[in-house]
């Protein structure tokens, strides 16, 4: 099918949801969140093919067809109620998160752990973020333009954010303890920043290939083959 575009209100700004398969209605949707400076995929992507539900994909404030707020102000934490308002208009979804969506899909995942039924953190653009520590004072000079996407402002505020090992880690105790799925996190990526670094380390965590990632939460939450 061709990609089918809907608007959603965050607050003053409009967000672009993209549907890439209309799957089983009945089945819960795969909400699919790109990287820094990325945008949604034009068509459904071959790892997705595994997933019987809708396969939905969002594109960030400042990115693809998505509102550009005045003078920047992004945040991860923002970036999250973009995240809130597609589960607050579709329900219960399973997020895989790319690059910096995979930070933003973790968060959410502590956040909201009754509605994200399941989080894939994969490789991308901004997975590791301005590193573990604070980084030094600076002042950044740019000229808004409102119809620029990527916004620049985006590309320098997110790739300088702060991504501590423990603040991951209260998000994955959060996602864990509240969700119904015995392992609700899976890690895909090959590259792994000390955020995500402690994430897989932790023993309520599963590592798989993305498309194996995506088939296990589709078959609902059964423990991975183990090798011997």
């Amino acid at each position: 099918m061709s990609r089918r575009t809907e608007v959603l209100a965050q607050g003053r700004l409009r967000l672009a949801l993209h549907t890439l398969a209309e799957g089983d209605p009945d089945r819960r949707p795969l909400l699919l969140l790109h990287g820094l400076g990325e945008s949604s995929p034009r068509a459904r992507p071959l790892w997705t093919e595994g997933w019987p539900g809708p396969v939905l994909a969002l594109d960030f404030t400042g990115h693809g067809e998505s509102d550009v707020p005045v003078a920047g102000g992004y945040t991860p934490e923002a970036l999250m109620a973009d995240v809130d308002a597609v589960l607050a208009a579709r329900g219960p979804c399973t997020v895989v998160g790319r690059g910096l969506g995979a930070w933003v899909a973790l968060l959410v995942a502590g956040a909201r752990p009754a509605l994200v039924c399941g989080v894939v953190l994969a490789d991308g653009s901004g997975l590791a973020g301005g590193g573990a520590e604070p980084p030094s004072s600076y002042v950044e000079v740019l000229r808004p333009e409102p119809e620029r996407r990527p916004d620049p402002f985006a590309l320098v505020e997110l790739s300088r954010d702060v991504r501590p090992p423990d603040y991951a880690l209260d998000h994955l105790r959060f996602a864990v303890e509240d969700s119904e799925l015995e392992h609700p996190v899976v890690v895909s990526a090959r590259v792994r920043p000390a955020w995500l670094e402690a994430v897989a380390a932790d023993v309520d965590v599963v590592e798989l290939p993305l498309d194996e990632a995506v088939t296990y939460f589709a078959d609902g939450d059964r423990r991975p083959a183990i090798d011997g």
